[in-house]
């Protein structure tokens, strides 16, 4: 269903309210569906109804899952308003006893229809219930009734006679099918106008860039575009399995000593301990950093700039190269993506005067077409409209700046002040402590060294006497025998 209601906009149909309909048709199939009959409620015969222990059974069996399973799809079916309760409408939930009543919705009204709900047609409902209730309406719809008073009020004589003349319709029905009609409108206007607190099953989250439910035509150009797609699939260049593995085991030894579960804490974990020292030590902006950290900047250019006090030692490394505007906007763009949305375009204004404007106290360089995105960008401004020009100014400090850095005297420098805690002479039986990892030897070396334990085990058991004797009587027989 589309919906369109206070300014919302246009959003795609859920993809897997087909696969409901396609069981709802089979639950109506005359042969294999649920069994209908008329059924009575008070004093009224209604036509076509069925029970809800009956749903409950026929979903069981024909999906063969459990009667818990079979609740929750048959509460699914209801609040999407698939099937409408005869005996009490406001409660969208499939009830499993033999005396609760339902009825299929009509198709015109099921939520993958074409035809919106119109404030228009929600007034006339609203209206039509305010002569048949006589002014006694819920409380949200009494509001509701006012806002669209207010908001459709040039047509609100045409409102007041279309329900006029549907409630003088309604009237000259059988009892029976004005009973029925009342419960499928009141269902209907439930689920495209919940009342407040109730979830709204038909709210569809974001935009999104295509229609799952779209029928796509196959065209030339389509066809064209696939096979470019196809071809360049095959030209990407894939990673060996033994590769990948390779990556992941350097990866793996270059930060075990930096994993406190791995590695445990130095010096001790302040979780089992309660020694704060090791938090102490690690704080984001701490005099003297710890060596495992600083070591930790020479991994690569992302651990560097993640970390505060990394953060801080390259920028008094830029200032001394006259580039410490570079690190300033890559901040200044961090604080603008994660910051306060009320003040997002007061910030990227600010931002592009000081860092990308003609004549900026602090200008950066760019090349012209970044230059032009931005400019572009800043016309609408939101939070990613200066990406562009912050992955330029990362990737320049990243070959450029970041080399350098680690040669400097800056680096070298805090590397040698830095504080290389001791464990703590308690032990503890409990587990994350400090601990030396080995690694396991191979199993053809443990082979081997077993294959020469048991060559010296049967060595030293055998008598070197007997095999002497041996030897002697084998060179005498040779001596007797004459050669042929």
């Amino acid at each position: 269903m589309t919906i369109k209601h206070q300014g919302q906009q246009y959003r795609p149909r859920m993809a897997f309210l087909r696969k409901i309909e396609d069981l709802v048709k089979e639950m109506q199939n005359p042969e294999t569906g649920i069994r209908m009959q008329s059924q009575r409620v008070m004093i009224t015969n209604i036509p076509h109804a069925m029970t809800g222990n009956d749903i409950l059974q026929w979903i069981a069996q024909r999906l063969w899952i459990g009667n818990i399973e079979a609740q929750n799809l048959g509460n699914f079916i209801v609040k999407y308003g698939y099937i409408y309760p005869l005996q009490d409408p406001k409660n969208l939930i499939l009830k499993p006893e033999s005396n609760s009543l339902y009825r299929f919705q009509t198709p015109y009204f099921w939520p993958t229809q074409q035809w919106s709900a119109e404030d228009t047609d929600y007034a006339i409902y609203l209206a039509k219930r305010n002569i048949k209730k006589r002014g006694i309406l819920e409380e949200y719809e009494k509001e509701n009734y006012s806002f669209l008073n207010k908001k459709i009020n040039h047509k609100w004589d045409f409102v007041i006679m279309q329900a006029k003349e549907q409630y003088k319709t309604g009237k000259e029905r059988k009892k029976a099918d004005r009973y029925a009609l009342d419960c499928q409108e009141k269902a209907y206007w439930l689920v495209h106008r919940c009342p407040p607190g109730t979830d709204n099953v038909l709210d569809y989250g974001l935009n999104r860039v295509t229609n799952p439910n779209e029928d796509k035509k196959i065209t030339i150009a389509l066809v064209r575009k696939e096979n470019m797609y196809y071809q360049q699939a095959l030209m990407r260049s894939t990673v060996k399995s033994s590769v990948s593995l390779g990556g992941i085991v350097k990866y793996s030894e270059q930060f075990s000593s930096n994993d406190p579960i791995m590695s445990g804490c130095l010096p001790s974990n302040p979780w089992i301990t309660d020694d704060t020292q090791f938090w102490e030590l690690n704080a984001k902006l701490v005099e003297i950093p710890t060596k495992m950290r600083v070591e930790r900047w020479a991994f690569n250019f992302s651990e560097l700039i993640r970390d505060p006090k990394g953060r801080q030692s390259f920028q008094f490394f830029l200032k001394k190269e006259f580039s410490g505007e570079n690190l300033g906007f890559w901040e200044a763009c961090e604080d603008l993506k994660y910051g306060d949305q009320s003040k997002v375009k007061e910030k990227a204004q600010e931002i592009y005067k000081l860092f990308l404007a003609p004549g900026a106290r602090r200008w950066i360089n760019i090349d012209g077409k970044t230059m032009d995105i931005t400019v572009k960008g800043l016309k609408h401004p939101h939070r990613y409209v200066l990406d562009a020009a912050q992955t330029h100014i990362y990737m320049l400090m990243k070959k450029d700046s970041y080399a350098r850095y680690l040669k400097s005297p800056i680096y070298k420098e805090m590397l040698a002040k830095a504080i290389e805690p001791q464990e703590t002479s308690r032990r503890s039986s409990l587990p994350f402590r400090r601990r030396h990892l080995r690694s396991s030897p191979s199993p053809v070396i443990l082979r081997q060294l077993e294959e020469e334990a048991k060559a010296r085990e049967a060595a030293n058991t055998v008598d070197i006497t007997q095999v002497m004797s041996k030897l002697d009587r084998r060179s005498q027989l040779k001596k007797e025998i004459p050669p042929k």
